[in-house]
């Protein structure tokens, strides 16, 4: 399939691109190598390949939830600029 130079002056008015007629010569031309290239992809015999949803084996994307100590209380208000003992004071933005 090839673009013709009307047909990538029409996407480009609908993407709202102002191109120059020699930017147009050029995308005209790198767009149709590309789709020289997916031709050339379409060739190939991929029946025996399994298809996929991600190019990389994700493994351990998920763990199992398991129950472990909380950070004490002391501890997380140890930082904070103000505290009441209990939880962090901020500034009232109401």
């Amino acid at each position: 399939m090839k673009l013709s130079r009307q047909e990538v002056e029409h996407v480009a008015e609908l993407a709202r691109l102002r191109l120059e007629p020699e930017q147009v010569d050029r995308l005209t031309g790198q767009l149709n190598q590309i789709l020289g290239y997916m031709d050339k992809l379409n060739q190939l015999d991929t029946g025996e390949v399994p298809s996929t949803n991600h190019a990389l084996e994700l493994t351990g994307a998920w763990r199992e939830d398991e129950v472990r100590p909380s950070l004490d209380r002391e501890k997380g208000l140890a930082n904070a600029p103000e505290s009441d003992g209990q939880s962090f004071v901020v500034p009232r933005i109401i």
